[in-house]
């Protein structure tokens, strides 16, 4: 059966990312004016988490340079801007992920600021990093950096450039895990019934647009491939029409999901052609939530955690109709790769 959900374990798991907010902002509004560029990097849903806050660092800053990088990658690739206007962001839930600890090495001869995000202080990350932030034992983990790391990027974008958003980004992020429970809760029953209708397909796409991206692909990614083994593909709204849409059929389930930043149009037109052309749908739309707490111009920054919540029911329940525990693995921390 999955587990019961309730509005007091949510709020209380989160309770120590929340505590950490204020300090956060501030460290970011610290540093902001010392800073041309912010690098981020991280393996897994925590990139995907930074993958939206860049989005937002490039629609609000006309100041700040923003990257995204694996951390395999970003070691490999050894990028020449590393200096000391360089703020470097590394994130890992359990702050041991090999990579991301690497990386923690790579940096410590370089001249740039490096800020890490993680669970717990004892871990290498945590321990490797000259300025942290830790989320605390947690289940709500994903969530849990998300805020600390976008409470630092509001920080640095209300230092530099002005934004006028930061206590509503402040009061919106401490509001949100009520938000993400009520979310799940609501959206029980709904769940419930899509995973009756969809549990046997082996393939499901996923498709969104802007800061949405990142729970498609952490939904789609991170548990239904990495925890079910289905078949699960997220697909950029931007590009569906540039050859993924051909896949569309009355046979094809999508799960399209929608927030309420400045690419909704692209999901929009998503919505038409998959109203006309297909029959499996299921719509997430982030403007069917309450979110309560939450200011009205910080809805389109925190929608896609709203949203992931209510996908994560949905997993739970295909878990128990499939007979597969999400702790599953077939490969992951059990043979050498």
């Amino acid at each position: 059966m999955a587990l019961e959900i309730t509005l007091e374990g949510v709020v209380d798991t989160l309770e120590h990312a929340v505590s950490q907010l204020p300090d956060a902002f501030a460290f970011g509004e610290q540093v902001a004016n010392k800073i041309d560029r912010i690098y981020f990097v991280a393996h897994g849903s925590a990139n995907r988490a930074m993958q939206g806050m860049a989005y937002w660092i490039e629609h609000y800053s006309p100041t700040i340079e923003v990257r995204r990088y694996f951390p395999s990658e970003f070691v490999t690739q050894d990028p020449p801007k590393l200096d000391e206007r360089t703020l470097v962001f590394l994130a890992s839930k359990s702050g041991t992920t090999p990579e991301t600890v690497l990386a923690a090495d790579y940096l410590k001869d370089k001249p740039c600021q490096v800020v890490g995000f993680t669970l717990k202080g004892d871990s290498p990350l945590a321990q490797k990093s000259p300025k942290v932030f830790l989320g605390g034992d947690t289940s709500e983990s994903f969530v849990a950096l998300f805020m600390l790391m976008q409470a630092v990027v509001g920080g640095v974008l209300k230092g530099r450039d002005g934004w006028s958003l930061g206590d509503e980004l402040l009061s919106s992020l401490a509001a949100l895990p009520r938000s993400i429970a009520e979310a799940a809760i609501g959206n029980d029953a709904r769940a419930l019934a899509d995973a009756r209708t969809y549990y046997q397909d082996e393939n499901i796409y996923h498709v969104a647009s802007g800061p949405g991206f990142t729970p498609a692909y952490v939904f789609g990614v991170c548990i239904l491939m990495e925890m079910l083994w289905l078949h699960s593909y997220p697909i950029e709204a931007a590009e569906f029409f540039h050859g993924p849409f051909e896949i569309t059929d009355e046979k094809t389930p999508f799960i399209l999901i929608v927030g309420e930043d400045p690419s909704r149009p692209l999901m929009e037109r998503v919505l038409r052609f998959c109203e006309k052309n297909a029959r499996r749908v299921m719509i997430y739309d982030s403007r069917d939530f309450a979110m309560p707490g939450v200011a009205p111009k910080i809805r389109p920054i925190v929608a896609p955690y709203v949203l992931q919540a209510a996908l994560k029911r949905l997993s739970e329940h295909l878990s128990d109709l499939r007979g597969q525990p999400l702790s599953t693995r077939r490969y992951m921390w059990k043979t050498e790769y």
